[in-house]
């Protein structure tokens, strides 16, 4: 079933009309993409996919260049009380919504009064919920009050999932239904969407930075199949693929009209215990199945060599992250520490995985054969999009998990969001991504405090106990950091994988 935006639709039959009669290829870029998405509602999404293609019709107050770099988007600049407490935002003026109605503080209040709704069950709620008001100043200032002070607010409201939704939109479409009918200040408006299928966005006529989109019209296309991928950018069928598939790097990097781009990236793959259930309780598992796996191997066996052992909690190019080196592969070791841990003939578990790519089948594999050879069985699933929610957003005493594959970047440039997350005592699932339910006062502590000063020194010092103490606790088998990989036609000039794998694409063309 398509779903597609009447409203707009209408409104821009027009240049549909004329893009119908223009070659596709010179105005529409095709986008193949791994995996399927899960909504069209930045605020409800947890996966960096999801809220980079909705960046086609979405902008926030600040954003993220394609090195990560903090510049205005919506806002005009900001101010900070003395305490931390309060910051003053003022916003540019003469922007639109695709309703037509201008953006102003009211918009801004609305979608943040909507997330910090705890009701309102929104995924991101985590991100801001440490707003305790957000006050319209005059129609082009706006004022956050938070409820203690936070110095990476600023990287939060940056964070893609920040976005300005019509308020009209907002009060029409209650729930989940807010997805299906995206309306922001973006340079694309929706056209069709299917989560498993297709997202179709036209270029937005009146959109507020003149001589943009230089393109009429963006295709995202989810192909998880890693070689279905490839070929539809071989024939032409996509003009750019991300990520390309390890094993076919140098078949594309052979084709004289395709480009390939290998970037430095801040994703790290790891796989996370349930810390509720038992043998993922005691120390001594976590270490020795960490010592069972050989992550060279991996890099090499699931990534082709594009990717690296883990050295860290987070990776190196996420702000205030330490390194430590990569954890040892010893299945000698591993073995012995299963026997002090009274688990002499190893045990069963189960194995999840996030993603149900092939690069993610491999990875899955490949554990399971480590971990047999030290005596630990495992059954793995891998899971579409659609089935994360059922299976992971548990509460500890109904969760079925023991191990699952994941990954996470940290799409606000700063350590808090590459840990807090999926670490943080209250970030247990439901709440957010801590899917293992782990706890450690000491990093629940440094964190705290780390987030309450702006001296940078100081912040250091505080995330570093946290990461150290984190990193001896082993509540992750630590894997490796991946390279971005992406490809596309020659003359394909303005997209960009950011190092967290968001898209920026603000200036996509054909030259």
């Amino acid at each position: 079933m398509k779903f597609t935006h009447a409203a707009m639709a209408l409104a821009l039959s027009g240049v549909l009309a004329g893009l119908a009669a223009q070659p596709a290829a010179a105005k529409e870029v095709t986008i193949a993409v791994a995996s399927t998405f899960t909504t069209m509602d930045p605020y409800d999404a947890s996966d960096t996919l999801s809220y980079s293609a909705a960046k086609s019709m979405y902008e926030g107050l600040f954003g993220f260049d394609k090195d990560m770099k903090l510049h205005n988007v919506l806002a005009e600049g900001y101010k900070v009380s003395d305490d931390g407490l309060v910051y003053t935002v003022t916003l540019k003026k003469g922007i639109k919504f695709h309703d037509g109605t201008e953006f102003q503080a009211d918009a801004v209040k609305a979608n943040f009064d909507r997330v910090t709704n705890k009701a309102n069950a929104l995924r991101r709620y985590t991100l801001y919920y440490n707003i305790a008001k957000t006050e319209v100043v005059d129609p082009y200032t706006v004022r956050f009050t938070l409820h203690k002070p936070f110095s990476a607010f600023i990287n939060q409201l940056a964070h893609a999932s920040g976005a300005m939704i019509c308020p009209s939109a907002i009060q029409k479409y209650p729930g989940k239904e807010l997805a299906f009918h995206p309306c922001g200040t973006g340079p694309f408006v929706l056209d069709k969407y299917n989560p498993s299928e297709i997202l179709h966005v036209v270029k937005n006529p009146n959109y507020w930075q003149k001589g943009l989109p230089k393109v009429d019209g963006l295709t995202f296309k989810p192909v998880p199949e890693n070689s279905t991928r490839v070929a539809m950018l071989r024939t032409g069928e996509a003009h750019y693929i991300f990520p390309v598939p390890p094993e076919q790097v140098k078949i594309l990097e052979g084709e004289k009209n395709l480009v390939v781009t290998k970037e430095p990236s801040i994703i790290e793959r790891y796989v996370a215990f349930n810390m509720t259930k038992k043998p993922f309780d005691n120390l001594k598992v976590r270490q020795a199945l960490n010592y069972a796996v050989n992550k060279q191997a991996l890099a090499k066996v699931a990534f082709n060599g594009l990717a690296d052992p883990t050295k860290g909690i987070a990776p190196k190019g996420v702000e205030f992250a330490d390194e430590y080196g990569a954890w040892p592969y010893d299945p000698k070791k591993a073995r012995e520490l299963l026997k002090e841990a009274g688990y002499p003939n190893g045990f069963s578990a189960t194995l999840w995985s996030l993603y149900n790519h092939t690069t993610a089948q491999k990875v899955i594999q490949f554990l399971q054969q480590q971990f047999a050879q030290v005596g630990v069985k495992v059954s793995v699933m891998a899971m579409e999009a659609g089935q994360r929610t059922a299976y992971l957003l548990k509460k500890p005493e109904e969760s079925q998990l023991n191990m699952v594959y994941a990954g996470w970047s940290s799409s606000t440039g700063e350590l808090d969001w590459a840990i807090r997350p999926l670490l943080g005592t209250d970030s247990w699932a439901p709440v957010a991504s801590n899917f293992g339910y782990y706890s450690n006062k000491t990093l629940d502590d440094n964190f705290r405090d780390a987030l309450l000063t702006t001296d940078k020194a100081k912040k250091q010092a505080f995330y570093s106990v946290a990461q150290k103490a984190t990193w001896d606790d082993c509540p992750w088998i630590y894997l490796v950091t991946e390279q971005n990989v992406s490809a596309h036609v020659k003359g394909l000039t303005g997209f960009y994988i950011q190092p967290d794998a968001g898209f920026e694409y603000s200036q996509i063309e054909f030259k």
